[in-house]
């Protein structure tokens, strides 16, 4: 995660603070000067930096703090509040015209990921109903058109492009009177990546902004470049006139500072998270989740979205029966495998259970195309009976299922020891959720957990 560093410190100081059963100011001055520090060596502006800490101080010294009678949790939920403010207070969504085509207009530097970005926010928006356009504006980049048509392919959305040989602007120009004769509500165009010192392709893009009149004008930084996504940001902003901000590898080992500094800095949202390179990997940004994630909360209501979207109603009520009549098979097992690959990188999934995140282990864990390809291959080469009762499995039958599925005995018993696992965690689950309304979906486990 992007703010593991930050989230770390930010936990360490908290702690702290609540084995302390009444703060003095001396106390919250001292958490104030740990709390800026770690923002600072996160890379966030210092200028926002000196403006939270000075609201937190303003506000954790007043009598709600100090008489409290759980003045550790008051700080913390104070802190929440302000880096939720910090952030845009609450999540800022796509304007959507009252006369389509809406016209999203994606522009930022070379390298920021912006035309891999187009189709992610192409395919998050036909999710939720839209019939989008991606139009090809980028003519200075080699590959790039091809780069957007097979992104178009994956995803299933039409690509509008008139090659390299027409400018930008006639470009875009055609892709609107285009998508009105097809149809598309929505137009996404991918502009060229450029510097932003570069003042002649800078014009470009105000020459298609005025041709085109785009009711969202996106930047698409990278959230590793720290403290200069956000100088980015201003100058796109004080040519173009931003409507929100796209931050991309917010998965990576970065430190976070743009993310807690944008809004500050630019007035602008960010509206969108790119969260992995696989194109469902882009999130709606949530400023109050994501503060609930820095500060190790948890995101609970993004996993339970996540969940809902990867995880189907019929074989979730059908799990559910077969756990409370003990019939949880290998197929189960191999099934409820493929539900949490669509759900992504599981590390990512830890991070949103309150607690989980600081789990030794975890880093860098995740379901990959290798490990169900390896477990497919080993349950598949077992008989109905092996699957429906695994406790059947001896020594001359696991090393059965090991040749029949081009693995080893070991990986055989591995196997069989997450399934086990995976089965007392569901068990688990299951229980802590009895007290639950009825008309609750069926839970789901974590089969590689170790």
């Amino acid at each position: 995660m992007a703010f593991e560093g930050l989230a770390e410190k930010l936990q360490g100081i908290f702690k702290n603070l609540r084995g302390k059963g009444k703060l003095s100011e001396k106390d919250v001055d001292l958490a104030m000067r740990e709390i800026r520090m770690a923002l600072l060596e996160a890379d966030v502006n210092y200028k926002v930096v000196r403006d939270f800490i000075s609201k937190i101080k303003e506000r954790a010294v007043g009598a709600e703090v100090l008489e409290s009678l759980t003045p550790g949790q008051q700080v913390i939920k104070i802190v929440h509040e302000e880096m939720t403010r910090l952030m845009g207070g609450s999540a800022s969504k796509i304007a959507i015209a009252s006369k389509p085509p809406t016209v999203v207009m994606a522009v930022g530097l070379q390298g920021s990921g912006k035309t891999t970005t187009c189709g992610k926010l192409a395919r998050l928006l036909k999710k939720q109903g839209r019939s989008p356009l991606l139009v090809a504006c980028d003519i200075y980049r080699p590959a790039a058109i091809k780069q957007l048509q097979v992104l178009g392919e994956q995803i299933e959305v039409p690509v509008f492009s008139m090659g390299d040989k027409q400018s930008p602007v006639a470009i875009a120009k055609a892709a609107r009177a285009f998508a009105q004769t097809q149809g598309n509500d929505l137009i996404i165009i991918d502009t060229a990546g450029r510097l932003h010192v570069d003042d002649e392709l800078m014009m470009e893009l105000e020459q298609i902004k005025a041709e085109c009149r785009p009711h969202e004008i996106l930047l698409v930084v990278d959230a590793m470049t720290g403290q200069d996504a956000v100088n980015v940001a201003e100058v796109f902003n004080e040519r173009l006139g931003l409507d929100g901000i796209i931050l991309t590898k917010l998965d990576g080992d970065t430190r976070g500072g743009a993310a807690l500094s944008v809004k500050a800095v630019t007035g602008k949202p960010v509206k969108f998270a790119g969260m992995g390179e696989k194109l469902d990997l882009l999130e709606p940004f949530h400023p109050d989740r994501m503060a609930s994630r820095i500060l190790g909360m948890g995101d609970v209501l993004t996993l339970i979205e996540k969940a809902q979207s990867a995880v189907d109603a019929n074989k979730a009520a059908e799990l559910e029966r077969k756990l409370r009549k003990n019939e949880y098979t290998l197929d189960d097992f191999l099934d409820q495998l493929r539900q949490m690959r669509s759900m992504g990188p599981l590390n990512q999934l830890m991070d949103m259970i309150p607690g989980m995140g600081k789990i030794k282990g975890l880093k860098g864990l995740e379901l990959n195309e290798k490990d169900i390809r390896r477990t497919e291959a080993i349950v598949l080469s077992m008989t109905k009976e092996e699957r429906r009762t695994p406790a059947i499995l001896n020594g001359s039958r696991r090393k059965r299922i090991a040749q029949g599925s081009g693995t080893s005995v070991q990986d055989v018993n591995k196997l069989i020891k997450q399934y086990e696992q995976s089965l007392k965690m569901i068990k688990q689950f299951s229980q802590a959720q009895q007290p639950a309304k009825a008309g609750r979906k069926g839970g789901f486990g974590f089969p590689f957990m170790k």
